[in-house]
């Protein structure tokens, strides 16, 4: 575990919180994004209007012009084949051209305003120009033709065809007016286009600017702040725990890093008190190492030491016994049956806690064990209590389990035992069972005794727990409490059941064989 380091806060105004920072670069965004469609929208009319005025004024003013051009030609033209054949047919032109100037007079007057100013005055002299050609040549020509029915060769015609052509020139510079009009228009719609095609370049500049300038802003405000408190939580997930959280970035961040930094602090606290738990564990455990040593040294001591003073007692109780028995009075043969009997139970007393002491510390490891030798061999150490009750016990086939031999036979002849001492009026009938249970094989021994009361279930495990006097039946209170010392040592746990009310019955689990090692059993 490292040591803590500074944290990387920095004075100055408070940072933005990260939906501050989103907010602006959203309101960013929808100012960038109003100015490029009022630009581009700017744009897109000015090229509108640029292409309507080409399309609805200086386009029909052209095309208008040559049209008012060819009809007074039309006119001029026949009018001169009229004067040289006086055919009335070669007139229809100059009619014709009459009506087409009508027409293209009513066009072009119009759109004189929005025409520059000199096509206004080019028009106003062509157009008097021509009625002057028609007032001098043109009607005195055609009223001569009719009224004589002959051609006209004079002078005039040259007259009139030179007046003309002096009209066709004021015409002319009329047409160059909307000429030049029409191609400064075109030119206006070009510029408007390219300016429409620059506005879109520069919006489309400025949109990836902006995204990049956004990008860069979340990654270093954001995107990056946010990995280092990841590299940094994984850090103290990883067991630093004293390494301290830097603040950085958005308040939220810098939040979430201070609520990181205090669960870090708490699990420091908590992990030195685990650790003076672990220290007291430790030392608990060494005393507890230290008591079992001084148990095993006083088991030694119990099974050597004090079993050679307490074979002398009882044997020279015993032959005190025999020899004065009957010999002395009543009180001094009950006294001597007193001192044997407490020499004998203590003998059985303390060969029973060497077997419990010794329980789980020696023999072999736990393997296969064919239930039905551990009860059989039970059933021939209890033999001579069984034909003494009158018993009869039923078994079906157990099963090999995960256990220690002897161990397993003692469970069953402590519990068989006990069913055979605490039995009622009838001949006891004991019934042992085994069902398989998921990993564990379930055993049960019922008996039709005398039972144990349900409040009693936990106490008669208890190591010298007697429920009945000495008198009424024998015994150490050892032999429960080394079963369950003996199946807990297996895996397993033991229990009264409690729902049985005829009799008493004891249940208890023993870790079943992995199905390998039950196939090869």
């Amino acid at each position: 575990m490292t040591g803590t380091r500074p944290s990387r806060r920095r004075p100055g105004r408070a940072p933005w919180p990260l939906r501050r920072i989103i907010g602006a670069a959203v309101l960013l965004m929808t100012v960038f994004s109003l100015a490029a469609v009022a630009a581009g929208a700017l744009a897109l009319a000015h090229l509108d209007g640029e292409r309507q005025r080409v399309e609805t004024t200086i386009d029909p003013a052209a095309l208008a012009a040559q049209e008012l051009y060819n009809a007074l030609l039309n006119q001029e033209t026949g009018v001169r084949g009229y004067a040289l054949s006086a055919q009335p047919g070669f007139l229809i032109p100059y009619t014709e051209g009459l009506a087409d100037e009508g027409a293209a007079l009513a066009v072009l007057r119009p759109l004189l305003p929005r025409l520059p100013s000199a096509s206004a005055v080019n028009l106003a002299q062509t157009v008097k120009q021509a009625d002057d050609w028609r007032a001098r040549y043109a009607e005195p020509t055609i009223r001569q033709i009719r009224s004589s029915g002959k051609p006209v060769v004079s002078p005039d015609i040259l007259a009139g065809k030179a007046e003309f052509d002096t009209l066709r020139g004021r015409l002319a510079n009329f047409e160059s007016v909307v000429s030049g009009a029409r191609m400064r228009a075109l030119n206006s719609l070009d510029q408007a286009a390219t300016v429409l095609r620059l506005v879109l370049l520069a919006i489309a500049i400025g949109l990836a600017v902006i995204v990049a300038a956004l990008a860069a802003v979340l990654l270093v405000t954001a995107i990056r702040p946010v990995h280092l408190l990841a590299a940094e939580a994984r850090r103290i997930a990883g067991g630093d725990f004293g390494h301290e959280v830097g603040r950085t970035g958005p308040r939220e961040i810098r939040e979430l890093a201070a609520d990181v930094n205090s669960m870090r602090e708490r699990i420091l606290r908590d992990l030195s008190a685990v650790r003076g738990a672990n220290e007291s564990l430790a030392r608990y455990a060494a005393e507890l190492q230290r008591s079992n040593a001084e148990l095993e040294q006083f088991a030694y001591v119990a099974s050597h030491d004090l079993q050679e003073p307490l074979r002398k007692v009882t044997s020279f109780c015993q032959l005190l016994q025999r020899r004065y028995g009957g010999q002395l009075d009543e009180k001094a043969d009950q006294y001597i049956d007193f001192a044997v009997d407490g020499a004998k139970r203590m003998q059985v007393l303390i060969n029973d806690l060497l077997a419990f002491s010794r329980v789980g510390r020696s023999g072999p490891d736990l393997g296969p064990v064919g239930c039905d030798e551990a009860l059989a061999g039970a059933k021939a150490n209890l033999s001579a209590q069984i034909a003494q009750a009158g018993g009869v016990i039923e078994a079906g086939a157990l099963p090999v389990v995960r256990a220690q031999l002897t161990l397993m036979t003692v469970v069953f002849q402590n519990l068989l035992g006990n069913a055979l001492k605490f039995r009622g009026d009838a001949p006891p009938r004991i019934v042992v069972t085994a069902d398989r249970d998921g990993a564990y094989w379930s055993f049960s021994v019922t008996d039709n005794g005398i039972g144990i009361e349900p409040q009693y279930a936990d106490r008669v495990f208890l190591i010298f727990q007697r429920l009945h006097d000495r008198a009424a039946y024998p015994g150490t209170g050892i032999g429960l409490a080394m079963c369950r010392k003996i199946i807990e040592h297996f895996g397993g746990r033991i229990w009264l059941d409690t729902a049985v009310t005829d009799g008493a019955r004891f249940r208890f689990t023993v870790p079943a064989l992995p199905d390998d090692e039950e196939t090869d059993g």
